[in-house]
């Protein structure tokens, strides 16, 4: 067995799973703060019942999201030993922020909120749920400002064979922290807004409360759909921004081979022949890739063979081609999804405003299926960013072989990959039991948040929302 191939099955496996609960975290902490604002400015109970119902869901998502976010930091000292040594000077003062500032400021506020009902002021305590939103916010801005240096290593000095840093504001300005932050929030608050609308949509086709969920669904679609449509600018950004930083990873996303020729046209399909480099058929739509690099419909983008030979000159001899058809698949899915995301949404705000929900079954019941969406998208994108920076694990300056731990056996790994696998599947199944044990309530307004009588007591729902 190989030690890198489980390593890096393990790293793929936490992240990925960890990632599920944190965009929803994000999208749905803007999502109830709206609907606690809209309660607080008109006074109407219905507001603060959806924002209670969806608060229990966010709860149950956000206690998941730590404890898989405690489990994946595990295996930085397990698998990635080397790894760490060499970042961790550069890491630390990010992470400690996110832990120190971020994190404790969500933690402290959700429980000000919880049990903050009937106890402090409406203004006061709708206050302490944009705090929560806002360390949500925070904290992927801090932990993706470490995720940028892997990307682009800025502000650092090598101190032997370490990494150390020599500029903050350097790691804070990094170009790729804020050619990627916007894209990752953005995608985060349309995560959280599809699920609470295909939540809604679920409950309209059910008949459950149906005044009450049309609410829902209008603020939670239109979340959705503004944050779908602002991707297309973030998305695209960011794609120029990796043309010039990471071109290697961009020419296997498009499957580019030799340098496109001016205008460089877009590969919609390719039968692709990594053996011969090179693929067999495709099929292109003319002067789209100039536009999508340059936002002019002429300029040449770089192939992978030329690039190969450029990263050999400049990194010395090695095979820097990462694995071309993942990348142009997963890149396709996930603006595919993205796509279908828009369309859902700016149709589902266009019916909601228009009083067609409760009529047009066909899109409600889709919409509870279009809750993957997001999902689906935001994992090709990890994939995309992760997988296309390989072999390097820090770009330019450590490959991904050289980052293992030397001293873990390949049995450790495989055990810990086990084990964390079945401690996940878990989770899995205990966090799906939760959310549909609660989503499934007729009477939603027993809510599982405590009362402002008995904090304790999670009998007298009723009381929490008079």
């Amino acid at each position: 067995m190989d030690p890198l191939l489980i390593a890096r099955l393990q790293f793929a496996s936490t992240t990925i799973f960890h990632y599920f609960f944190v965009p929803v975290s994000i999208g749905m902490a803007l999502t109830i703060a709206i609907m606690q604002t809209m309660y607080v400015i008109k006074g109407d109970d219905r507001y603060k019942r959806l924002t209670q119902f969806f608060g229990t869901l966010f709860l149950i998502n956000f206690a998941v999201g730590v404890v898989t976010g405690i489990l994946q930091e595990f295996q930085f000292g397990m698998n990635w030993s080397t790894y760490s040594r060499f970042v961790g000077d550069v890491f630390g003062p990010s992470l400690a922020i996110e832990g120190l500032l971020a994190f404790f400021l969500e933690s402290t506020f959700i429980g000000v909120w919880v049990f903050g009902w009937n106890r402090l002021s409406k203004r006061l305590h709708l206050a302490s749920v944009w705090l929560v939103s806002i360390g949500t916010i925070m904290s992927a801005f801090w932990i993706l400002s470490a995720n940028s240096f892997m990307q682009n290593p800025v502000g650092f000095e090598f101190a032997g064979d370490r990494a150390q840093m020599n500029s903050f504001g350097a790691i804070l300005t990094n170009p790729h922290l804020w050619a990627q932050f916007p894209h990752v929030l953005l995608t985060s608050f349309a995560t959280g807004a599809f699920l609470i609308a295909g939540i809604s949509a679920w409950k309209l086709i059910r008949r459950h409360d149906v005044d009450l969920f049309k609410r829902s669904f209008r603020i939670a679609i239109t979340v959705g759909a503004l944050s779908a449509f602002a991707i297309l600018f973030t998305g695209h950004w960011q794609a120029q921004y990796l043309v010039k930083s990471q071109p290697m990873k961009m020419a296997a996303a498009e499957a580019l081979w030799e340098n496109s020729g001016d205008p460089a046209p877009f590969t919609v399909f390719a039968d692709i022949n990594t053996e011969e480099k090179k693929n067999n058929f495709e099929i292109q739509i003319p002067y789209l890739l100039s536009f999508l690099s340059f936002n002019q419909f002429n300029g040449s983008v770089e192939g992978i063979n030329e690039l190969q030979e450029q990263y050999v000159e400049k990194y010395g001899p090695g095979d820097y081609i990462p694995p071309v058809t993942t990348l142009f698949w997963v890149f396709r899915i996930m603006t595919g999804a993205g796509g279908v995301m828009l369309l859902l949404g700016f149709y589902g705000m266009y019916a909601s405003r228009r009083g067609k929900l409760p009529k047009n079954n066909l899109y409600l019941k889709l919409m509870p299926f279009a809750m993957i969406l997001p999902f689906i998208a935001n994992t090709c994108g990890w994939i995309l960013t992760e997988m296309g920076r390989q072999p390097f694990v820090v770009f330019g300056l450590m490959k991904t072989e050289d980052a293992v731990s030397p001293s873990v056996t390949a049995n450790e790994m495989l055990f810990s990959l086990i084990a964390f696998t079945a401690l996940y599947s878990v989770l899995a199944i205990v966090t799906i039991y939760l959310f549909a044990r609660h989503i499934k309530k007729t009477d939603h307004f027993d809510t599982d948040l405590p009362t402002a009588s008995d904090p304790f007591d999670r009998k007298g729902g009723a009381e929490i929302v008079s």
